[in-house]
């Protein structure tokens, strides 16, 4: 059997529905799985973690509370849990770095946490007279959602009182890209503790003081 020849209009047709499926096929082979989807991606994370940074940033702003919390442990002398057990603040900021890196590989089990880098920050001079000294350390984590949240709230909710501030995350687009799945969220805080003053010995402040013969 001899095909007959196209018509003009049908030549014409034909190569524009060609040409239409060739683009599509290109679009979807170049640039939808390579960029479309994995930036949609990145968009639907980057709302969840906007929902997460502005519950932290609520937190943040609780600032009176927490500080009324505190003065309300200034003044609770008899449970020692609440603040760091060491006495030297230098001690006091190991200590705590290491609580982290503990508590971060306490939760690698439900997925990527590590610390990949952990610092002191020098210490807010105290107020003389003040029953404690603050100690703040500076964590960086690359850490999956959900151990992240349990890493927060075991810091936050346990003892001795832990304070996160200057919270801040985010996922870096290009790690995202390069694996098949999630990358871990690249996270930032500094991590506040508490260390009881000793209060000077009964009678020093009289120590230096004459005696009733030596001042004769």
């Amino acid at each position: 059997m001899k095909l007959r020849p196209m018509k003009p209009l049908e030549s014409r047709l034909a190569a524009l529905g060609l040409l239409v499926l060739v683009l599509a096929l290109a679009y979807f082979l170049l640039l939808h799985w390579w960029f479309v989807a994995p930036l949609r991606d990145v968009d639907s994370q980057m709302d969840d973690l906007r929902d997460t940074q502005s519950r932290y940033a609520a937190a943040i702003a609780e600032k009176p509370q927490l500080q009324k919390r505190l003065a309300e442990l200034g003044h609770d002398q008899t449970d020692s849990s609440t603040f760091l057990s060491e006495t030297d603040p230098n001690a006091a900021s190991a200590a705590l770095m290491q609580r982290v890196v503990d508590d971060a590989a306490a939760h690698s089990q439900e997925g990527t946490c590590e610390v990949s880098q952990k610092m002191p920050v020098n210490n807010p001079a105290s107020t003389p007279g003040d029953p404690y000294q603050k100690v703040v350390v500076s964590i960086s984590l690359h850490c999956d959602m959900q151990p992240l949240i349990g890493l927060l709230y075991t810091l936050e909710k346990g003892k001795p009182y832990l304070f996160v501030q200057d919270f801040s995350v985010y996922r870096n687009p290009l790690m995202n890209m390069q694996k098949s799945g999630a990358a871990p969220l690249e996270v930032q805080f500094t991590l506040a503790g508490y260390v009881r003053v000793a209060a000077p010995p009964p009678g020093s402040a009289n120590a230096s003081a004459p005696s009733g013969e030596d001042a004769r």
